[in-house]
Protein backbone atom coordinates (compact mmCIF):
# COMPACT_ATOMS: atom_id res chain seq x y z
CA UNK A 1 0.00 0.00 0.00
CA UNK A 2 1.15 3.52 -0.73
CA UNK A 3 0.39 6.64 1.30
CA UNK A 4 1.11 10.08 -0.14
CA UNK A 5 1.55 12.96 2.31
CA UNK A 6 1.08 16.69 1.88
CA UNK A 7 1.71 18.07 5.35
CA UNK A 8 4.74 19.93 6.62
CA UNK A 9 6.41 20.25 3.24
CA UNK A 10 9.25 18.23 1.67
CA UNK A 11 11.48 18.67 4.73
CA UNK A 12 9.00 16.77 6.89
CA UNK A 13 8.80 13.60 4.82
CA UNK A 14 11.76 11.90 6.52
CA UNK A 15 10.10 12.37 9.92
CA UNK A 16 6.80 11.09 8.52
CA UNK A 17 8.56 7.97 7.22
CA UNK A 18 10.21 7.41 10.60
CA UNK A 19 6.89 7.67 12.42
CA UNK A 20 5.05 5.37 10.03
CA UNK A 21 7.86 2.82 10.21
CA UNK A 22 6.83 2.30 13.83
CA UNK A 23 3.05 2.22 13.35
CA UNK A 24 2.63 0.79 9.84
CA UNK A 25 5.92 -0.53 8.46
CA UNK A 26 4.12 -2.11 5.51
CA UNK A 27 3.15 1.33 4.17
CA UNK A 28 5.19 2.90 1.38
CA UNK A 29 5.22 6.55 2.39
CA UNK A 30 5.91 9.13 -0.32
CA UNK A 31 5.97 12.91 -0.34
CA UNK A 32 3.55 15.12 -2.25
CA UNK A 33 6.29 16.46 -4.51
CA UNK A 34 7.87 13.10 -5.30
CA UNK A 35 7.43 11.56 -8.74
CA UNK A 36 5.15 8.55 -8.31
CA UNK A 37 2.77 6.59 -10.47
CA UNK A 38 -0.65 8.11 -9.63
CA UNK A 39 -2.28 4.69 -9.96
CA UNK A 40 -0.08 3.36 -7.14
CA UNK A 41 -1.48 5.72 -4.49
CA UNK A 42 -4.01 4.14 -2.12
CA UNK A 43 -4.27 6.74 0.65
CA UNK A 44 -3.61 10.48 1.02
CA UNK A 45 -2.83 12.41 4.22
CA UNK A 46 -3.16 16.07 3.30
CA UNK A 47 -3.49 19.67 4.38
CA UNK A 48 -4.63 22.20 1.76
CA UNK A 49 -3.80 19.96 -1.22
CA UNK A 50 -3.20 21.52 -4.63
CA UNK A 51 -6.46 21.89 -6.49
CA UNK A 52 -7.03 18.95 -8.81
CA UNK A 53 -4.22 16.78 -7.48
CA UNK A 54 -6.37 14.31 -5.53
CA UNK A 55 -8.41 13.65 -8.66
CA UNK A 56 -5.29 12.32 -10.40
CA UNK A 57 -5.11 9.25 -8.15
CA UNK A 58 -7.52 6.75 -9.77
CA UNK A 59 -7.21 4.12 -7.04
CA UNK A 60 -7.41 6.39 -4.01
CA UNK A 61 -9.47 4.77 -1.23
CA UNK A 62 -9.51 7.39 1.51
CA UNK A 63 -8.52 11.02 2.05
CA UNK A 64 -7.28 11.80 5.56
CA UNK A 65 -7.22 15.40 6.73
CA UNK A 66 -4.09 16.37 8.64
CA UNK A 67 -6.31 18.50 10.88
CA UNK A 68 -9.74 18.38 12.46
CA UNK A 69 -11.33 20.45 9.68
CA UNK A 70 -11.94 19.47 6.08
CA UNK A 71 -12.76 22.83 4.48
CA UNK A 72 -9.19 23.02 3.10
CA UNK A 73 -9.95 19.81 1.16
CA UNK A 74 -13.49 20.72 0.13
CA UNK A 75 -12.17 23.94 -1.42
CA UNK A 76 -10.81 21.83 -4.31
CA UNK A 77 -13.36 22.16 -7.16
CA UNK A 78 -12.05 18.92 -8.71
CA UNK A 79 -12.30 16.90 -5.49
CA UNK A 80 -13.56 13.35 -6.15
CA UNK A 81 -16.81 13.65 -4.21
CA UNK A 82 -17.32 9.91 -3.91
CA UNK A 83 -14.24 9.46 -1.71
CA UNK A 84 -14.59 9.40 2.08
CA UNK A 85 -12.70 12.07 4.03
CA UNK A 86 -11.55 11.27 7.56
CA UNK A 87 -11.10 14.13 10.03
CA UNK A 88 -8.04 14.13 12.29
CA UNK A 89 -9.82 13.95 15.64
CA UNK A 90 -7.82 12.00 18.21
CA UNK A 91 -7.79 11.76 21.98
CA UNK A 92 -4.81 14.13 21.95
CA UNK A 93 -6.70 16.60 19.73
CA UNK A 94 -9.48 16.70 22.31
CA UNK A 95 -7.01 17.20 25.16
CA UNK A 96 -5.15 19.97 23.35
CA UNK A 97 -8.33 21.86 22.49
CA UNK A 98 -9.78 21.47 25.97
CA UNK A 99 -6.57 22.75 27.54
CA UNK A 100 -6.39 25.68 25.11
CA UNK A 101 -9.97 26.68 25.94
CA UNK A 102 -9.33 26.31 29.67
CA UNK A 103 -6.10 28.33 29.47
CA UNK A 104 -7.84 31.07 27.50
CA UNK A 105 -10.81 31.11 29.89
CA UNK A 106 -8.55 31.50 32.91
CA UNK A 107 -6.53 34.22 31.17
CA UNK A 108 -9.72 36.15 30.46
CA UNK A 109 -11.08 35.56 33.95
CA UNK A 110 -7.94 36.92 35.62
CA UNK A 111 -7.33 39.59 32.95
CA UNK A 112 -3.84 38.32 32.15
CA UNK A 113 -3.58 40.45 29.01
CA UNK A 114 -3.97 43.56 31.15
CA UNK A 115 -1.15 42.32 33.39
CA UNK A 116 1.13 41.59 30.43
CA UNK A 117 0.35 44.95 28.83
CA UNK A 118 1.11 46.70 32.13
CA UNK A 119 4.43 44.87 32.34
CA UNK A 120 5.40 46.06 28.86
CA UNK A 121 4.76 49.64 30.08
CA UNK A 122 6.39 49.03 33.48
CA UNK A 123 3.10 50.05 35.06
CA UNK A 124 2.13 48.66 38.46
CA UNK A 125 -1.64 48.35 38.85
CA UNK A 126 -3.67 46.56 41.51
CA UNK A 127 -7.07 45.48 40.23
CA UNK A 128 -10.07 46.55 42.28
CA UNK A 129 -11.57 43.05 42.19
CA UNK A 130 -10.68 39.58 41.00
CA UNK A 131 -13.03 37.04 39.48
CA UNK A 132 -12.83 33.28 39.83
CA UNK A 133 -14.07 30.50 37.57
CA UNK A 134 -17.36 30.13 39.43
CA UNK A 135 -18.23 33.75 38.53
CA UNK A 136 -18.05 33.18 34.75
CA UNK A 137 -20.80 31.36 32.86
CA UNK A 138 -19.21 29.70 29.84
CA UNK A 139 -21.29 28.86 26.78
CA UNK A 140 -19.81 26.51 24.19
CA UNK A 141 -21.09 26.61 20.63
CA UNK A 142 -20.52 23.20 19.05
CA UNK A 143 -21.00 19.94 20.94
CA UNK A 144 -18.81 17.59 18.96
CA UNK A 145 -15.85 15.75 20.46
CA UNK A 146 -13.86 18.95 20.99
CA UNK A 147 -16.76 20.89 22.48
CA UNK A 148 -17.69 18.15 24.93
CA UNK A 149 -14.07 17.64 26.03
CA UNK A 150 -13.68 21.39 26.59
CA UNK A 151 -16.94 21.64 28.50
CA UNK A 152 -16.05 18.77 30.82
CA UNK A 153 -12.61 20.18 31.65
CA UNK A 154 -13.97 23.69 32.28
CA UNK A 155 -16.68 22.26 34.51
CA UNK A 156 -14.16 20.29 36.58
CA UNK A 157 -12.22 23.50 37.23
CA UNK A 158 -15.37 25.25 38.45
CA UNK A 159 -16.80 27.18 35.50
CA UNK A 160 -20.58 26.95 35.10
CA UNK A 161 -20.86 25.54 31.56
CA UNK A 162 -23.66 25.16 29.05
CA UNK A 163 -23.61 24.17 25.40
CA UNK A 164 -25.42 24.95 22.16
CA UNK A 165 -25.57 23.16 18.84
CA UNK A 166 -27.53 23.80 15.67
CA UNK A 167 -29.21 20.40 15.84
CA UNK A 168 -30.40 18.17 18.64
CA UNK A 169 -27.49 17.34 20.93
CA UNK A 170 -26.77 17.00 24.60
CA UNK A 171 -23.91 17.88 26.89
CA UNK A 172 -23.44 15.05 29.43
CA UNK A 173 -24.50 16.21 32.93
CA UNK A 174 -24.53 19.89 31.85
CA UNK A 175 -27.23 22.21 30.46
CA UNK A 176 -27.52 22.28 26.68
CA UNK A 177 -29.51 24.22 24.11
CA UNK A 178 -30.28 23.42 20.50
CA UNK A 179 -31.48 25.15 17.37
CA UNK A 180 -32.21 28.78 16.52
CA UNK A 181 -35.22 28.90 18.84
CA UNK A 182 -32.97 28.41 21.92
CA UNK A 183 -29.98 30.41 20.68
CA UNK A 184 -31.02 33.69 22.30
CA UNK A 185 -31.61 32.07 25.68
CA UNK A 186 -28.21 30.37 25.48
CA UNK A 187 -26.45 33.65 24.68
CA UNK A 188 -28.26 35.57 27.43
CA UNK A 189 -26.78 33.19 30.03
CA UNK A 190 -23.22 33.30 28.65
CA UNK A 191 -20.47 35.52 30.04
CA UNK A 192 -17.77 33.80 27.98
CA UNK A 193 -18.69 32.52 24.54
CA UNK A 194 -16.55 29.72 23.08
CA UNK A 195 -16.98 28.91 19.39
CA UNK A 196 -16.00 25.36 18.38
CA UNK A 197 -18.51 24.93 15.57
CA UNK A 198 -17.63 23.19 12.31
CA UNK A 199 -17.27 25.23 9.13
CA UNK A 200 -20.53 24.97 7.19
CA UNK A 201 -22.69 27.33 5.15
CA UNK A 202 -25.04 27.57 8.13
CA UNK A 203 -22.31 28.60 10.59
CA UNK A 204 -20.53 31.10 8.31
CA UNK A 205 -20.53 34.53 9.93
CA UNK A 206 -22.35 33.36 13.06
CA UNK A 207 -20.10 35.51 15.27
CA UNK A 208 -21.72 38.69 14.05
CA UNK A 209 -23.28 41.83 15.45
CA UNK A 210 -26.64 40.19 16.07
CA UNK A 211 -25.13 37.28 17.97
CA UNK A 212 -22.72 39.33 20.05
CA UNK A 213 -25.41 41.86 20.99
CA UNK A 214 -27.38 39.11 22.77
CA UNK A 215 -24.53 38.37 25.19
CA UNK A 216 -24.44 40.17 28.55
CA UNK A 217 -22.57 43.43 28.17
CA UNK A 218 -18.86 42.99 28.87
CA UNK A 219 -18.79 39.33 27.85
CA UNK A 220 -15.70 37.66 26.40
CA UNK A 221 -15.13 35.55 23.30
CA UNK A 222 -12.90 32.60 22.41
CA UNK A 223 -12.96 31.54 18.77
CA UNK A 224 -11.07 28.30 18.11
CA UNK A 225 -13.50 26.98 15.51
CA UNK A 226 -12.96 28.47 12.07
CA UNK A 227 -12.13 31.94 10.80
CA UNK A 228 -15.25 31.81 8.61
CA UNK A 229 -17.40 31.95 11.76
CA UNK A 230 -16.29 35.48 12.58
CA UNK A 231 -17.32 38.78 11.05
CA UNK A 232 -14.13 40.57 12.01
CA UNK A 233 -15.43 44.13 11.91
CA UNK A 234 -18.45 43.17 14.05
CA UNK A 235 -16.12 41.69 16.68
CA UNK A 236 -13.94 44.82 16.63
CA UNK A 237 -17.00 47.05 16.92
CA UNK A 238 -18.27 44.99 19.87
CA UNK A 239 -14.90 45.35 21.60
CA UNK A 240 -14.69 49.08 20.90
CA UNK A 241 -18.24 49.63 22.15
CA UNK A 242 -17.80 47.60 25.34
CA UNK A 243 -20.25 44.85 24.39
CA UNK A 244 -17.24 42.53 24.40
CA UNK A 245 -14.52 43.02 27.01
CA UNK A 246 -11.83 40.81 25.48
CA UNK A 247 -11.38 38.09 22.87
CA UNK A 248 -8.95 35.23 22.31
CA UNK A 249 -8.86 34.48 18.59
CA UNK A 250 -7.09 31.41 17.22
CA UNK A 251 -8.58 31.26 13.72
CA UNK A 252 -9.05 33.84 10.98
CA UNK A 253 -10.61 34.18 7.55
CA UNK A 254 -7.17 34.80 6.08
CA UNK A 255 -4.21 32.89 7.49
CA UNK A 256 -1.53 33.81 8.29
CA UNK A 257 -3.23 36.89 9.70
CA UNK A 258 -2.01 39.82 7.54
CA UNK A 259 0.36 42.26 9.26
CA UNK A 260 -2.03 45.12 8.53
CA UNK A 261 -4.92 43.48 10.40
CA UNK A 262 -6.15 45.70 13.26
CA UNK A 263 -6.54 42.59 15.41
CA UNK A 264 -2.77 42.43 15.99
CA UNK A 265 -2.72 45.67 17.95
CA UNK A 266 -6.22 45.81 19.37
CA UNK A 267 -6.00 46.22 23.17
CA UNK A 268 -8.83 43.75 23.72
CA UNK A 269 -7.54 40.92 21.54
CA UNK A 270 -5.14 38.04 22.12
CA UNK A 271 -4.05 36.56 18.77
CA UNK A 272 -3.12 32.88 18.61
CA UNK A 273 -1.72 31.45 15.31
CA UNK A 274 -4.27 28.64 14.71
CA UNK A 275 -2.44 26.51 17.24
CA UNK A 276 -5.20 25.48 19.65
CA UNK A 277 -5.10 21.78 18.76
CA UNK A 278 -2.37 20.42 16.53
CA UNK A 279 -1.44 16.79 17.25
CA UNK A 280 2.23 16.12 16.65
CA UNK A 281 3.34 13.97 13.73
CA UNK A 282 3.70 10.92 15.93
CA UNK A 283 0.05 11.11 16.98
CA UNK A 284 -1.17 11.84 13.46
CA UNK A 285 0.86 8.95 12.06
CA UNK A 286 -0.53 6.62 14.70
CA UNK A 287 -4.10 7.70 14.00
CA UNK A 288 -3.62 7.50 10.23
CA UNK A 289 -2.23 3.96 10.57
CA UNK A 290 -5.30 2.97 12.61
CA UNK A 291 -7.62 4.45 9.97
CA UNK A 292 -5.87 2.68 7.10
CA UNK A 293 -5.88 -0.67 8.90
CA UNK A 294 -9.58 -0.31 9.70
CA UNK A 295 -10.38 0.66 6.13
CA UNK A 296 -8.48 -2.35 4.79
CA UNK A 297 -10.53 -4.60 7.08
CA UNK A 298 -13.76 -2.96 5.96
CA UNK A 299 -14.53 -1.61 9.44
CA UNK A 300 -16.52 1.62 9.96
CA UNK A 301 -14.28 4.67 10.29
CA UNK A 302 -14.72 7.39 12.93
CA UNK A 303 -15.19 11.08 12.17
CA UNK A 304 -15.92 10.72 8.46
CA UNK A 305 -17.07 13.94 6.78
CA UNK A 306 -20.82 13.92 6.21
CA UNK A 307 -21.88 16.17 3.30
CA UNK A 308 -25.44 16.33 4.62
CA UNK A 309 -24.35 17.76 7.96
CA UNK A 310 -21.48 19.76 6.49
CA UNK A 311 -18.82 18.35 8.84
Amino acid sequence: MRLIINSGGPKAIDEWRAQFSAFAPELDVVGWQEAVDPASVDYALVWAPDAGRLATFPNLKLIISAGAGVDHILADPALPRHLPIARMVTARTQTEMAEFVLTSALMLTRDIKRIVDNQSRRHWELFDSLRVAADIRVGIMGLGHLGVASAQLLSRVGFPVSGWSRGASTLPDLPSYAGPEQFGEFLAHTDLLVCLLPATDATRGILNRATLSQLPRGACLINAGRGSHMVTQDVIDALDGGQLRQAVLDVFEQEPLPPESPLWSHPGVIVSPHSAAIPDRKERARHTAVLIAANERGDPLPNIYDPQRGY
